[in-house]
């Protein structure tokens, strides 16, 4: 790359009227010397995410995810509508007889934009790598014995057990391909700058808060119909919303604001002032109660816990409406979700279990609720459902609220540390499976503990007989049987009370009115090479 010049006048008015100049600028002025021969069709895309790195094996940010979905392609890909496709797969998966080899045939017509073939080679190699190294590595290790390449254009993977949802599987965007020959030229330095990927776009610049994206001319598929994506990363909420309101941002995720300033946004967007658009509500948020120890080992209590919750009140009050209620830990978009699993609010019956586990006679249980102090949606649900129940059940239950950071919180989950504890979670890929067993999954219990697994490491150590063996069996239908299943696992789920669901989050975009409205695709991404000014009037 040439040296990159600075360009501050176009950012000037805006840096002086919000006074944060020395914030922003330093992420634009980089950018400036990249510039296309039609800058007026490059896009500036803002969030408040910072991208350590972008490789596929280590990439997990939501940030990060949504560079590579312009960087990459999968095997298959969901739509804004959730409908799955074929991408860099011709059709779909074909399974021997016992279900447990699967055989995808490729695109021939597919080059990396190094200008090196993608074949089954380079797939094999791209999913082998994933396997061994990656930080989401069990989304494959999990299911997935061995891949080769059994044609030049013909991947086969190898199953530990029947697993029907494969072909979404393979629709993570961390199972990107990436070129062997850059790897091997530039393993050192590839994680990053040097990423080479089948993409609609290729990488021209990067560093943790600014990534450029211009259009790759030998793309396989619809080019993009932008002149290039400057993606820029900034902590600073209110300079962000201050750079889209002055025109200043072309689009702004909605991953970088507070609550109060989306609701301000979308209002805007509804007089016209401004473009909207969401996609599929694939993050849940949820409360994990810790199930082995006391208090919350007596499931009358944690029944008591789950009545207690006013969610509509938590909505209007916490997320301004933002952010639905949610009574179950599988969004209700995907197949087999059951929306009503988890019980309404009902104080009544609430106090007659509190008062059944010997509480709201003179004797109140101290509940310890822990929220992530660096998110303010967090603390502000703490102390609103701390005020809730004071006001309707304050004689039977009091909440003792205490923040803590986030990354300290995630390192602590699976010590047993916390009786109470606020968190989210959003699917690798859309499938019922990938929100089950993450939080319900067992590897080995006794009784109705868990002793090693994904319901230990997420804090509530909660197991029941026969439960993983239900999850290991809906892997392996589908159709309406599948659903069925998926639904009765959720039920047990919800009568044991180890999680709690409270709202669902979708992802927002806002752009300037000289945009087309932003889309999303069906695993939650903005569609970066959908984005496109209008044509003038």
């Amino acid at each position: 790359m040439t040296r990159l010049p600075t360009d501050r006048n176009r950012w000037a008015p805006f840096l002086l009227v919000l006074g944060v100049g020395p914030l922003i600028a330093p992420l634009i002025a980089p950018l400036a010397g990249c510039s296309p021969t039609h800058p007026q069709q490059r896009l500036v895309v803002a969030s408040k995410n910072r991208i350590d790195s972008i490789d596929p094996a280590a990439a997990y940010s939501v940030g990060a995810l949504q560079v590579l979905s312009g960087l990459g392609d999968t095997l298959y890909r969901i739509d804004g509508r959730g409908a799955l496709h074929p991408s860099l797969a011709v059709g779909w998966p074909q399974l021997s007889a016992d279900g447990l080899r699967a055989r995808v045939r490729l695109r021939r017509d597919v080059r990396f934009h190094d200008g090196t073939p993608f074949d089954a080679a380079a797939m094999a190699f791209s999913l082998e790598r994933f396997l061994a190294i990656g930080k989401l590595s069990y989304l494959l290790g999990d299911r997935v014995a061995s891949v080769r390449a059994v044609e030049p254009h013909t991947l086969e993977l190898t199953l530990k057990r029947p697993y029907s949802p494969l072909a979404q599987l393979l629709s993570a965007i961390n199972l990107t391909p990436l070129s062997p020959r850059a790897y091997r030229h530039h393993s050192r330095r590839f994680l990053n700058e040097r990423f080479v990927g089948t993409g609609p776009y290729r990488l021209r610049f990067f560093n943790p808060q600014k990534q450029r994206l211009e259009p790759f001319s030998g793309y396989w598929g619809p080019r993009p119909a932008n002149g290039g994506i400057d993606l820029v990363g900034l902590s600073n909420s209110t300079a962000l919303f201050g750079a889209l309101s002055s025109g200043e941002v072309d689009v702004l995720l909605s991953t970088s604001l507070e609550i109060d300033q989306q609701a301000a946004l979308q209002r805007r967007a509804e007089r016209g002032e401004l473009r909207s658009g969401s996609g599929p509500a694939l993050e849940i948020g949820y409360l994990t109660l810790l199930t082995d120890q006391p208090p919350l080992a007596d499931p009358r209590l944690r029944r008591a816990v789950a009545l207690s919750l006013d969610r509509s009140t938590i909505s209007r009050r916490v997320t301004l409406e933002q952010r639905p209620p949610l009574r179950n830990l599988v969004p209700p978009n995907l197949p087999g979700a059951d929306p009503t699993a988890w019980p309404d609010y009902n104080p009544s019956q609430a106090r007659r279990l509190y008062r059944q586990a010997g509480y709201c006679q003179g004797r109140r249980l101290s509940l310890p609720l822990t929220f992530r102090s660096n998110i303010p949606a967090d603390r502000l649900f703490a102390l609103t459902w701390q005020a809730q129940l004071r006001r309707d059940l304050g004689d039977c239950v009091q909440l003792e609220v205490t923040g803590m950071e986030a990354t300290t919180a995630y390192r602590q989950l699976g010590d047993g540390t916390f009786p109470l504890i606020l968190l989210e979670w959003m699917g690798d890929f859309p499938d019922a499976d990938n929100y089950l067993v993450p939080l319900l999954g067992c590897d080995r219990q006794r009784g109705s503990r868990c002793l090693k697994g994904a319901s230990a490491a997420s804090g509530s150590f909660w197991a029941a007989p026969g439960l993983q063996q239900q999850l290991s069996r809906s892997a392996s239908l589908s159709g309406e049987p599948r659903r069925q299943l998926l639904r009765q696992i959720q039920r047990r789920a919800a009568a044991a009370t180890p999680y709690l669901p409270v709202w669902l989050v979708a992802p927002r975009a806002w752009t300037q009115r000289s945009l087309k409205p932003p889309t999303f695709d069906g695993s939650g991404r903005l569609v970066l090479q959908a984005l496109q000014r209008s044509p003038q009037p």
